[in-house]
């Protein structure tokens, strides 16, 4: 408890220079992006992207946004293959560390490049938010902390992927921070990170919720959706009784699957004490488990709003800090003073309103919503995040924001991230070769009393294997895989639908206020329970 209340003490003083700045930076926001643009064009004029664009010479947000045009993914793909195949100074001057994977919109995935300033970009904004939260909430620095820092877990990690120059992924969580904060954080794991190598993510819920179990004196979770703390918390509930048994004897149930690293720390001495204490205590309170937990870090936003709430009632007295926009590609925003100010000393960041007007951040409004643009030292130029962000309220003159949703059209339920185009593609696969097409194919979230999962509606006589099929290909989609693998959606479903579906589609549509001129057809439906809107009954 002494080593992780002084690497805690470490890491937060540390953080304190970032947080100075920080807080400076919150009066004069167009100084700073002005500061972050003009390292970005410095350093990078000279690749071969800066050449092409002419970015030599450019110095002002005006000139740079003359000479680079908003671009989605897709449009910067080609640059990227570059860089996979070899190629060095394409998009930054310092070299492409890491390519790591998120969902793509059209395709199963996105890579995303990191560099060295990369994470220096990121920790001008982990900093602040690291500073603040322990001077919020000091007594988690004296206890030990559950950190899911990535996104999605590689399955299993490859350090280089065949087809790849560069390292595609993370080895570790904390890589995500890089250099001694992930000393600092590795320090004070009460699960060590080799915990992701465990396949089994029946055992992997086990495994975690046993050694947090065993922490009388966790202080600090950190996830990112709401809902895979729950699957902890529900696994201590369910083995209950073996966990108990587990942590007197100094075993493991499933210890046959635990790397070395896991199986020392689960074997490293019997505790009957705390055994003892749990007994009294009540599995379904996280409160009763660990009475020295501080804080739940998670996202509370948009669709994960339900499942916050949900969360907030096993936890008791214990504080939920709502997360800021962070995204694979950077940080938008972080927790700060009970407030979400944009990270605007990490990245350069411009918005567009609905109306197609950008502006940077010192010029958005109260109350206005707008799409989120950003420029990155990891070789991201007017990159559109397709986050859709609303303004709470201004810090200092530094707009707070909240995440509102995607822009395009995408169903996020527990963090799967699927969207339409990416469900098109799927369903391209899915009906090829088949002598004719369904006139109606939708994929929508259901929820029962098992949880969340996908149900295919379609208007043809299938087979059941044609379930089995359509998870595989939606597992291309790495976010999809990483919540199915963890249980928190369950295999996808089908429902044979009457000829009639999409007028069905429209006429709820219509009760929602759009207009029928309005309304296309789409693969991708965010909205759940339609099996109460369309004729019809489910094929298993």
């Amino acid at each position: 408890m002494v080593i992780a209340a002084v690497a805690n003490s470490l890491w937060c003083v540390s953080a304190g220079p970032s947080h100075a700045a920080f807080v400076s930076a919150l009066r004069d926001p167009d100084a700073a992006q002005q500061q972050v643009l003009c390292a970005l064009l410095r350093k990078n004029a000279n690749t071969a992207f800066g050449r092409e664009h002419g970015l030599l010479g450019a110095r002002s947000a005006r000139e740079f946004a003359q000479k680079v045009p908003i671009r989605t993914y897709d449009q910067l793909q080609p640059w990227i293959d570059r860089i996979r195949r070899g190629e060095t100074q394409v998009l930054t001057g310092d070299a492409v560390r890491r390519l790591v994977p998120t969902s793509g919109s059209t395709t199963a995935r996105k890579l995303i490049p990191y560099s060295s300033a990369m994470h220096r970009q990121l920790n001008r904004a982990i900093g602040p938010w690291i500073f603040n939260l322990y001077r919020r909430h000091p007594r988690a620095l004296a206890g030990v902390s559950y950190w899911s820092i990535s996104p999605v877990a590689p399955e299993p990690f490859q350090s280089d992927d065949q087809s790849s120059c560069v390292p595609i992924g993370f080895e570790d969580d904390t890589e995500y921070l890089g250099g001694l904060r992930k000393v600092f954080v590795n320090v004070t794991m009460a699960v060590p990170p080799e915990v992701r190598q465990i396949q089994s993510m029946e055992d992997w819920r086990y495994v975690t919720a046993l050694l947090l179990l065993r922490h009388a004196n966790l202080s600090l979770i950190s996830v990112w959706h709401p809902s895979l703390l729950r699957l902890v918390l529900r696994e201590i509930e369910t083995r209950w009784d073996q966990m108990l048994c587990d942590i007197t004897e100094g075993t493991c149930a499933v210890s046959h699957c635990l790397p070395p690293s896991v199986a020392a720390a689960l074997a490293s001495r019997r505790d009957p004490q705390r055994a003892k204490y749990l007994r009294n205590a009540s599995p379904a309170r996280a409160d009763h488990l660990w009475p020295k937990l501080e804080i739940v870090s998670c996202w509370a936003d948009a669709h994960a709003a339900g499942a916050s709430a949900e969360l907030a009632r096993s936890l008791g007295p214990v504080a939920i800090q709502p997360k800021g926009l962070i995204a694979t590609e950077g940080i938008v925003s972080i927790p700060f003073e009970g407030h979400h100010p944009v990270a605007i000393r990490s990245h350069y960041f411009e918005f567009e309103d609905d109306a197609g007007i950008v502006c940077g951040p010192s010029a958005l409004q109260k109350d206005r919503e707008y799409s989120v643009i950003m420029t990155t030292a990891g070789g991201l130029y007017r990159y559109r995040l397709d986050d859709r962000i609303a303004v709470a309220g201004f810090l200092g003159r530094t707009p707070s924001i909240r995440f509102v949703g995607k822009c395009a059209q995408v169903s996020d339920r527990t963090g799967e991230k699927l969207s339409d185009g990416f469900v098109a593609s799927v369903f391209a696969k899915l009906f090829q070769g088949a002598e004719t097409k369904p006139s109606f194919a939708m994929l929508a979230p259901d929820a029962d009393a098992g949880g969340y999962r996908y149900t295919l509606y379609l208007s043809a006589d299938v087979s059941n294997e044609l379930s089995s099929e359509l998870d595989a290909l939606l597992s291309l989609n790495p976010h999809y895989a990483y919540c199915r693998r963890l249980s928190q959606l369950n295999p996808p479903r089908l429902f044979r639908v009457a000829e009639d579906a999409h007028a069905a589609y429209c006429r709820r549509l219509q009760r929602m206020g759009r207009q029928l001129g309005e309304i296309k057809p789409v693969g991708l439906s965010p909205l759940d329970d339609w099996s109460h809107q369309l004729s019809g009954h489910y094929l298993d």
